[in-house]
């Protein structure tokens, strides 16, 4: 059976699908993955995108984090493409337990999706490091330089930096749904950014279904692989 039937087949047999998505769920969307940022077009910048999202350099070079956050991260005009309106539709059905997702953009929940664990954190919420006041995404794209709370603290936006860990309710709640799937789909990523590559040795189960436009290093132990498009894949589906 050509491979998109039975991907079609397990769909329609299951009763708890968990998907699990990287950047490449995004650049459908318009939203560049920040890691292809080189040669002429990181040039503007003085430190590789590595090292600006980084804690250390978010609390000893706000200023430039901010400028580097605003014109490359902070994206709030993009839409869902098929793979989001699709989750969103099997998840309403009552097929899909979860998304899991590596992106910050809040393009799941834009679609529909209600249970949604975000292992790097989000654009929309932000909080001072100070006082832990909460401001909302708008807050920092009407400011200007480095935001700073009304108790004069920096507002940090709430996504996961480099040398920070991930949110540990958050990682319970991916291990628990992943190890419950009947069918998991992962789609957009390269699996190579640990821990959260490693949450698919959680699934117990033999539909492991792995799409992306490139190989990646777990595609040995996918039951299904797909060189496709995400979004033209779900649409089809």
């Amino acid at each position: 059976m050509e491979a998109k039937q039975t991907l079609q087949k397990w769909v329609r047999e299951s009763r708890k699908i968990v998907f699990f998505g990287g950047a490449g769920v995004s650049t459908e969307s318009g939203i560049p993955d920040f890691r292809s940022v080189d040669g002429l077009y990181n040039q503007r910048y003085a430190y590789p995108p590595e090292t600006i999202l980084s804690a250390r350099f978010f609390h000893e070079n706000p200023e430039e984090f901010y400028r580097f956050y605003r014109e490359k991260m902070l994206v709030t005009n993009a839409q869902p493409n098929p793979a989001h309106w699709k989750l969103a539709q099997w998840e309403k059905e009552g097929k899909l337990l979860a998304v899991v997702t590596q992106n910050i953009d809040g393009l799941h929940q834009k679609a529909g999706s209600k249970n949604v664990y975000e292992l790097h954190g989000t654009i929309y919420k932000n909080r001072c490091v100070r006082c832990g006041k909460f401001y909302d995404v708008q807050a920092i794209e009407q400011s200007k330089g480095v935001p700073t709370c009304v108790c004069g603290g920096t507002i940090k936006p709430e996504v996961v930096l480099y040398g920070e860990s991930l949110d540990g309710a958050c990682i319970e709640g991916a291990v628990q749904v992943i190890s419950q799937a009947d069918l998991l789909i992962v789609g957009g990523t390269s699996l190579t950014v640990y821990p959260a590559a490693g949450l698919i040795d959680f699934y117990a189960g033999n539909r492991l279904v792995l799409v992306n436009r490139s190989a990646t290093p777990r595609d040995g132990r996918a039951n299904l692989v797909l060189r496709e498009s995400i979004g033209a894949l779900f649409a089809e589906l």
